[in-house]
């Protein structure tokens, strides 16, 4: 199953980086979060990327063209202007890097990608969020239910959509956060099938809104309950958190060697 990562946006909330770099790849123990995230999915077995880019999209490129540049150490011998890698690590990764556009919203970025995942389900997150969630288990209970998407909901009282859920896990809603709201909220890491392009118009799609909207209407969104540790990297306070678990050597969401 191939995942797709949204990395194209502006990052207005975290400017004190973004200005430089495209907010996926604002680093944690120096690797890019869009690096963490994708580890992540490796270690479940999901090795073929599809990465959504518009904002700076050249840093997240040059960052692949040179991957070994920035993974291992490396001899140049400018005599006869060769390179060699030492001890260097190969990631089994399968990485599509596509220009959704610079002001392409979310689900116009989805629809932009429509060919490179072809018509069969596939993994869809964000460039900024991490998590410990059982990603095998998130696409099992995807395949059993039948709907068109799945979402991730956890339990954090932020500025994000707000999820009504059944006890069977069907949403029956979407909207907004208002300040009074404490429940559910979207945190990425969810499932897809094809039938999710009939709700994506064109690039001016917010997938929050319209397209989240009427899968609940139309009974066609359910929701995997994540438990565990989940944090979105929005603001520099927010990285800044995620810098200090990772330099304690126990980063939840580190689940490889």
């Amino acid at each position: 199953m191939k995942v797709v990562i949204l990395a194209g946006g502006f990052g207005t909330r975290l400017s004190e980086e973004s200005h430089l770099k495209p907010k996926p790849m604002v680093e944690i123990g120096e690797k890019p979060i869009l690096w963490h995230i994708m580890k992540i999915y490796s270690q479940h077995g999901y090795n073929e990327f599809i990465i959504c880019l518009g904002y700076k999209q050249y840093v997240v490129k040059e960052f692949f063209a040179d991957y070994f540049l920035h993974t291992s150490d490396v001899t140049f011998d400018l005599a006869d202007n060769s390179m060699k890698v030492h001890n260097n690590y190969s990631e089994p990764w399968k990485v599509t890097l596509i220009d959704t556009g610079l002001h392409t919203m979310t689900g116009g970025r989805v629809r932009r990608i429509r060919e490179y995942v072809g018509d069969e389900p596939f993994m869809l997150t964000y460039g900024d969020g991490v998590a410990d969630v059982d990603l095998k288990a998130l696409e099992r209970f995807h395949r059993s239910h039948g709907k068109i998407a799945t979402i991730t909901a956890v339990n954090i009282g932020q500025r994000f959509g707000v999820l009504d859920v059944a006890e069977s896990g069907s949403i029956h809603a979407f909207r907004e956060k208002n300040d009074d709201d404490g429940g559910l909220i979207n945190g990425g890491f969810m499932v897809m099938n094809p039938g999710i392009f009939e709700y994506l118009e064109d690039d001016t799609t917010v997938f929050e809104q319209g397209p989240l909207r009427s899968l609940a209407r139309d009974g066609e969104l359910m929701a995997y309950r994540h438990e565990g540790f989940w944090k979105c990297m929005d603001t520099q306070r927010e990285r800044e958190q995620l810098e200090k678990m990772w330099q304690s050597g126990a980063a939840p969401w580190k689940i490889w060697e």
